[in-house]
């Protein structure tokens, strides 16, 4: 029997953990020839050359699509757009995929996608129908969803929104995360292991912090960040572990910020460009919160039980469990956001928190579904009228 060939896209370290779980069930399916395209941040040394993480994870046959320049401009991230569709369109030329999987509102994902319509490949996409007001990435993210042809939404609510968008509800199917399939069943590491893997001494409480650009919004990144720099200075009883955000318009001066921030608190901060899923999911959970305005304080730390402070309008749609806390981008209103996440009432709060992004199955029902259906019939859509 023809093996069906499924070819998955990432472009960032983030998405790439997210995928993880799928990958690994998709590998050992026999009936499958999986193939990877990589590209974006995984291919740059400034954002750790992570497609070596990808290696030593055992799969070594992928294709790399060169497309990042060094600018995060918006002619920069324009031009990297324009090279990646180039490539993406030779690799699909090659590879003749019979369908294709992406994750999330990346632009490098949208390009790859609009390749990929192009060539009459089926796309199936993972976490489309959300909301994520603050950034250009939400418009992607519904883009994609009209190139696509399967949808693997993590919500009940999410499905709905897709549908709305005119998609065939027999082709929209509410799965849940990916992200709690990691926490699911990744063996995180003990406290002590974390702070061997991290060279970085884990005595006293710390926070996770991490902080994207708001790309919606011009020339805010480097005024919001100092912000919440100085907001933290105000707990010198804690210790700080920064990720670093990805390759965004004014990413850059981000960086530039938390670098300068670890240098001058040394002894109590440190900065990661990658974590990795295990890394990154062992720190928040021994963490006392997270702190910024990442969609894993949304999605993953909830399922911890533990505080997210999230910070400004990047995630403004989404659907909050109560153990998260919003707060502007100025210190005075982050410090009590903060200093009502360590409150031991709220602690208590978030012991008793209502989850919403399901049960940690969601690889083995997408692999079901990819499995199950027939993707020549999916290539011509109707549009669904509700």
């Amino acid at each position: 029997m023809k093996k069906r060939k499924i070819c998955i896209f990432t472009g960032s370290r983030a998405e790439y953990g997210l995928l993880k779980p799928l990958i690994d069930e998709l590998k050992i399916e026999k009936s499958i020839e999986l193939q990877l395209m990589i590209s974006g941040m995984h291919l740059s040394p400034e954002f750790g050359l992570t497609y070596k993480e990808i290696s030593l994870d055992g799969f070594n046959k992928v294709e790399k699509v060169e497309m990042l320049l060094s600018s995060d401009s918006p002619v920069g991230v324009c031009k990297a757009m324009g090279l990646g569709m180039i490539g993406y369109g030779e690799v699909f030329d090659r590879l003749k995929p019979d369908i294709f999987v992406g994750l999330g509102d990346r632009f490098e994902l949208f390009a790859a996608a609009s390749a990929a319509l192009v060539s009459r490949i089926p796309i199936a996409h993972i976490h489309g129908g959300e909301l994520t007001a603050g950034a250009y990435d939400e418009a992607f993210r519904h883009s994609i969803t009209k190139m696509s042809h399967l949808h693997f939404a993590c919500t009940e609510e999410y499905k709905k929104r897709i549908i709305q968008l005119g998609e065939n509800p027999e082709n929209v199917f509410n799965v849940g995360a990916l992200g709690i399939d990691n926490i699911k069943k990744l063996k995180l590491l003990s406290k002590s292991e974390l702070e061997n893997a991290l060279s970085f001494k884990l005595d006293k409480p710390y926070f996770v912090v991490t902080f994207h650009p708001v790309t919606l919004e011009a020339n805010s990144a480097e005024k919001q960040v100092t912000e919440l720099l100085a907001a933290l200075d105000q707990f010198s009883d804690y210790n700080i572990i920064f990720t670093k955000p990805n390759a965004d318009n004014e990413g850059r001066s981000i960086i530039e910020l938390i670098d300068r921030y670890v240098d001058v608190n040394k002894d109590r901060a440190v900065s990661f460009q990658s974590l990795g899923q295990l890394r990154y999911l062992s720190a928040l959970k021994y963490s006392e919160m997270m702190i910024g305005n990442s969609s894993s304080g949304i999605l993953e730390m909830p399922y911890f039980k533990k505080p997210t402070i999230n910070i400004g309008d990047r995630q403004h749609g989404r659907i909050f469990s109560k153990s998260i806390l919003q707060s502007p981008p100025k210190a005075k209103s982050i410090i009590n956001a903060i200093n009502k996440g360590l409150s031991e009432e709220f602690k208590k709060e978030c012991s008793n928190n209502v989850l919403f992004y399901g049960e940690g199955n969601a690889a083995k029902e997408i692999k079901r579904i990819l499995l199950k259906k027939k993707y020549k019939e999916l290539i011509i859509k109707k549009f669904y009228n509700l």
